[in-house]
């Protein structure tokens, strides 16, 4: 089974992952503006937007298996939120395919531990899981608001991302379930010194979900990793602030071309 996937643009490959219960069509509005620059894949995870009918696996490994297929080789992976989970998972399993990471909203483990306090507690995420099993449309619309709350753009960010789930077609509930428990069992921390790839770990300051504490981290457990702070922003700084998102996003890409160049 593949995921789909939408290319578009010239230059560098640049590969969208979006996060869980969302499609390829949250990045809408930044495709324009990045093709002008790079050759933009979009991929849809499985169960979500056009990879519907492509159920969710049982784990993570799998999930980047998938991606990997669908994606061109040696391209920077972009990765926000579970995308981003997935970004590190790839990163580790099969490095030689590629180029660099840009982890947004990202974390290695989604959930609290004893050692690991930037995160959500499991209670709350088991709370999703059986409200999702309940009725999944009010539990995904409670999952939406809870990623723009602390948002400076929280109102028009929280109305996009409804807007890209209306528009995108419902995705699987099963699928929706089995990313919660990737969510939920997925922890990478002590593999992360394992990564040789440039990484760039973007966050925002309000994240609730990957906290900044988290993202930081993560840049300082990767060899050479940048981290860059969104003020004012929530889960998802590429929505609430697409023009600063999308300059970092050229100067990362700009910083590899001078270093592939020498």
């Amino acid at each position: 089974m593949k995921l789909h996937a939408h290319t578009t643009g010239h230059g560098p490959d640049l590969v969208l992952i979006h996060g869980w219960a969302l499609h390829s069509g949250v990045w809408n509005s930044l495709i324009a503006p990045l093709a002008q620059h790079f050759r933009v894949t979009c991929v849809d995870l499985p169960g979500h937007g056009y990879s519907r009918e492509t159920p969710m696996p049982a784990s993570l490994a799998q999930v980047a298996r998938l991606v990997r297929e669908a994606a061109p080789a040696r391209a920077v992976w972009l990765g926000w939120s579970l995308g981003g989970l997935v970004c590190l998972r790839a990163a580790l399993d099969f490095p030689a395919q590629l180029r660099a990471l840009i982890l947004v909203s990202s974390t290695p483990r989604f959930v609290t531990a004893a050692d690991w306090p930037h995160a959500m507690p499991p209670t709350q995420l088991q709370q999703f899981a059986r409200e999702l099993r309940r009725d999944y449309r009010p539990t995904l619309q409670r999952f939406l608001a809870l990623q723009v709350r602390g948002d400076a753009a929280a109102r028009e960010t929280l109305r996009t991302l409804r807007a890209a789930v209306s528009a995108g077609g419902e995705p699987q509930p099963a699928s929706l379930a089995a990313g919660l428990e990737i969510l939920r069992n997925g922890d990478v921390r002590a593999e992360l010194e394992c990564i040789r790839l440039p990484t760039l770990v973007i966050t925002g300051e309000y994240d609730r979900l990957a906290p900044p504490q988290a993202g930081k981290a993560l840049a300082a457990a990767i060899r050479g990793a940048a981290w860059l702070d969104f003020a004012h922003a929530a889960h998802a700084p590429f929505l609430s602030q697409p023009l600063e998102f999308i300059a970092a996003v050229n100067q990362f890409m700009g910083k590899l071309a001078g270093m592939t160049a020498t």
